[in-house]
């Protein structure tokens, strides 16, 4: 989740940096590529492209999809700090869809843990008046998608290959964006094009690592990790675009970073007293 936040991370950078370039084209080039290396591999790996639970993987693609989509609109249309904030709501929508789709439990103290993350987005960026509430709500319809997303990923676990998962949703996102450029071209220049084809690199990045996880761990453990996609976007901020922060987004950082520390200590030492528990009632 590190690296694939951090992959992310980077890659909003580079759709910031395309300015004009209209989002459906940066979604096509971002799903290409990827979906070029997505089949390198499973073509070197002799595994079946398809996959065998094809309305789930379709699900999944299309939510992503338009999660991408909204979200850069959001990127172009406001502040990279804001657009990245509003996105972060995808962890709390994740876990709340994912007590009803998988039946997965969130320990009540949680629930805690998630609101001291979020209201250190909150803190960090605060109420930004330059967003329209179209904008704010297409950012929202991002996040819940997203929250979608993540839990057709978790479904699929132990049923499909994780490069078949995300092959899936590139399918889905090149398609939708090429049917989408072929009516609104804008022509790339210079180093926009390496804007473009890295979008498509660090996303595959991004999601393999995020796949990965999301299959590995439950859902709620793993996507609490996207709130240190700020962190990196308050660094690559500053960074390379001189800007600066005062002691205020300073307490917003350690609270994001305080709340996703003490999320996962609690699960692991949650879970590491259901293991022992089962243990010793197995021993009994």
């Amino acid at each position: 989740m590190l690296l694939s936040t951090f992959s992310f991370a980077i890659m909003n950078v580079m759709v910031k940096k395309l300015g004009n370039i209209p989002s459906m084209e940066m979604m096509f080039f971002r799903c290409t590529v990827s979906m070029i290396l997505c089949f390198q591999i499973l073509i070197r790996d002799k595994v079946d492209w398809k996959g065998s639970n094809r309305m789930l993987l379709i699900a999944r693609g299309t939510f992503g999809t338009i999660s991408v989509y909204a979200f850069f609109l959001t990127l172009q249309n406001m502040p990279l700090g804001t657009a990245v904030t509003i996105q972060y709501l995808s962890p709390i929508f994740t876990t709340v869809i994912a007590i009803f789709l998988l039946k997965e439990k969130v320990r009540p103290l949680q629930w805690l843990f998630f609101i001291i993350s979020f209201s250190g987005v909150l803190v960090i960026k605060g109420f930004d008046t330059r967003i329209s509430l179209t904008m704010l709500a297409i950012g929202i319809i991002s996040a819940l998608c997203s929250g979608f997303a993540y839990n057709m990923v978790r479904s699929l676990r132990e049923k499909e290959n994780t490069m078949v998962v995300v092959l899936h949703f590139q399918i889905i996102g090149a398609i939708v964006g090429l049917i989408f450029t072929l009516f609104n071209w804008q022509t790339p220049h210079g180093w926009q094009w390496f804007y473009l084809i890295m979008t498509g690199v660090l996303t595959q990045i991004g999601q393999v690592n995020l796949t990965k996880a999301l299959q590995l761990e439950k859902v709620a453990n793993v996507t609490i990790f996207n709130y240190l996609g700020i962190i990196y976007a308050l660094g690559f901020g500053f960074i390379l675009f001189g800007e600066e922060y005062h002691w205020v987004a300073l307490t917003g950082i350690i609270l994001v970073i305080g709340g996703v520390l003490m999320n996962y200590f609690y699960n692991s030492s949650q879970d590491t007293v259901v293991v022992e528990e089962t243990l010793t009632g197995t021993e009994e």
